[in-house]
């Protein structure tokens, strides 16, 4: 986010020829959403989330050695099969698409448990969004004690007012998920709130209960 700071400056006291204005809008857009909950971070980056909701408590730390991909490791305490185990994790970037006023990004996803290979995840993770819209989907394959199930989810949400860098941004959103272990679809409202490197979202459904996502990035 120091960059983010460092090219507010720079717009501030640098006039840019009218060839140049695209490309900073460009690099303007990717820094101002770079946020909002990015499985992978810049080059160098760790990233710090704590998850909460009826499935599961959870920890996860990654570091990106690439802004193409990330390692690294969650702590879990699931809920719904009664266990505490760490999986370890790698994200890959397969696209990412920017525009002078969107962005787009899709992720590979996959956990491998620490009791053994045969409990792990794989999945596609992606959203597209501008300063004011977002959309974003989420695909998991589980498999866990020799059963396998699904986690999906959509989000959908807009920002009621456009901030500046070093604001306080704010997004309401409408998720939906499904847990094929249940059997309906739980849609509720979601809060988010982002500043600085620090990201929180908070939504509740009455089969979900709570659902709260803490993100840091460092």
């Amino acid at each position: 986010m120091h960059l983010t700071i460092g090219l507010a400056t720079f717009w501030e006291s640098y006039t840019i020829p009218p060839m140049g204005i695209k490309w900073f809008s460009i690099i303007a857009l990717v820094f101002s959403v770079e946020l909002v909950a990015r499985p992978i971070s810049y080059t160098g980056g760790s990233t710090a989330m704590l998850f909460s909701d009826n499935m599961k408590n959870s920890a996860y730390l990654h570091y990106s050695p690439s802004y193409k991909y990330s390692l690294g490791i969650e702590l879990v305490k699931d809920k719904h099969f009664d266990e505490d185990y760490a999986l370890f994790r790698y994200t890959y970037l397969l696209n990412r698409k920017n525009t002078q006023t969107s962005q787009r990004n899709l992720y590979f996803q996959s956990g491998i448990a620490s009791d053994g290979v045969d409990n792990h995840f794989y999945g596609i993770h992606g959203d597209w969004e501008t300063r004011r819209w977002f959309t974003g989907f989420d695909y998991k394959n589980v498999s866990r004690d020799n059963i396998d199930y699904t986690n999906k989810s959509f989000q959908i949400g807009v920002a009621p007012y456009l901030g500046d860098y070093g604001d306080l941004h704010t997004w309401i959103m409408l998720k939906t998920k499904k847990n094929s272990l249940q059997s309906e679809w739980s849609t509720y409202p979601v809060l988010k709130f982002f500043k600085g490197n620090l990201l929180f979202e908070v939504g509740y459904g009455k089969k979900t209960q709570w659902d709260a996502h803490l993100m840091v990035r460092f």
